[in-house]
């Protein structure tokens, strides 16, 4: 481990984690006062990488609220990840949110013009940027998300978009207001900073030189997701993710003839089908026999809101110090950047 965390980290990404629950009630308050015309009896999201990961988050939470507020209707929400619209995203009971942090991304603008241009409602939700100049010129409504400071990355804004969209949904009456509740859980997240910097410190020390893969529940394939992601852009390394029961019947028998050193960690929601819960430890045991290094974390809280993002803080700080044990700065993501120059060129 490096001796000076800053020399490495000079962007302070530490802090940025460290700040992150109080996003939620930052991301409440941008969309308290915005209400789309109209009845909507579905949304589709159209976003790319950090600009994304909200709406997975999103549709999870919004699934667990109907089964305890059963007076609300269950609806659909479809993630756009492409430059054109999905076909079920071209009615007129579809609500469009348009998500993109720096507002140039160019798959959510040709996103923006289709709904414009086909005559559909939609928001749009960015730092600024084309997104929201084009929300002025159309008439569209515009929810902007704020800068902490110059070198903030989308993937670390995730609390402002889920709280912002979550307000709008309320707004249109499709989903519950508990955004109290939800504060109040985001509170929580605080109090337990402290222990998932350091279990992830820990775990970091464990996967320098493999390549991570990360596992869950398929109600959880979000958390995993993400936590894919977050090891790709904050620590510069592969990973890959996946899901129980399906990893069972495929890949995991890829484990048998592994290419290279693998750190496989398991996500485990105690509230999950006890059939499947059966897998966690099973799996464990075969890729211990492969000479496979495995662990499983358990989600910690009562809630699906808790679990979601206690898991996504303990990802944070993971990948982080997993970037710190390769030198790497954890913020910039150089290779993105490259990329957008080649395409714009």
């Amino acid at each position: 481990m490096v001796d000076s965390l800053n020399s490495i980290d000079k962007s302070n990404l530490r802090q940025v984690i460290l700040e992150t629950p109080g996003q939620f009630e930052v991301g409440f308050s941008l969309a308290k006062n915005i209400k789309v015309e109209g009845e909507f009896s579905n949304v589709t999201i159209s976003g790319m990488g950090g600009s994304a990961l909200p709406a997975n988050l999103l549709r999870t939470y919004c699934n667990s609220l109907f089964k305890t507020h059963p007076n609300y209707k269950p609806f659909e929400i479809y993630i756009n990840r492409y430059y054109s619209l999905p076909p079920e995203s071209h009615s007129s009971n579809t609500l469009n949110f348009i998500s993109s942090y720096s507002g140039n991304t160019e798959e959510a603008i040709s996103s923006l013009e289709e709904a414009h241009m086909a005559g559909l409602k939609f928001v749009g939700f960015s730092s600024g940027g084309k997104v929201e100049e084009l929300c002025k010129q159309y008439g569209a409504p515009h929810i902007k998300l704020p800068i902490p400071n110059p070198n903030f990355q989308p993937r670390m804004g995730t609390g402002y978009f889920f709280a912002s969209m979550f307000q709008l949904l309320v707004n249109q009456g499709l989903i519950p207001d508990i955004s109290s509740e939800l504060l109040s859980l985001a509170g929580k997240l605080r109090q337990h900073m402290g222990e998932h910097e350091n279990q992830g410190k820990e775990l970091a020390g464990k996967l320098r030189g493999k390549t991570p893969v990360i596992y869950s529940s398929p109600k959880y394939e979000p958390a995993a997701m993400i936590w894919k992601i977050k090891i790709n852009e904050n620590a510069k390394t592969p990973a890959f993710w996946n899901f129980f029961p399906e990893a069972n019947h495929n890949e995991m028998v890829g484990f048998t003839n592994p290419q290279g050193k693998f750190f496989i960690i398991m996500l485990k929601d105690s509230d999950d089908d006890p059939r499947n819960l059966k897998r966690y430890e099973a799996t464990q045991k075969l890729l211990q026999e492969k000479g496979i290094e495995s662990e499983i974390v358990e989600m910690y809280g009562n809630d699906v809101f808790s679990k979601m993002f206690s898991s996504l803080n303990l990802a944070d700080w993971t990948s982080y110090y997993l970037a710190l044990e390769y030198g790497q700065d954890p913020t910039p993501v150089d290779m993105v950047e490259s990329l957008k120059k080649i395409l714009a060129s």
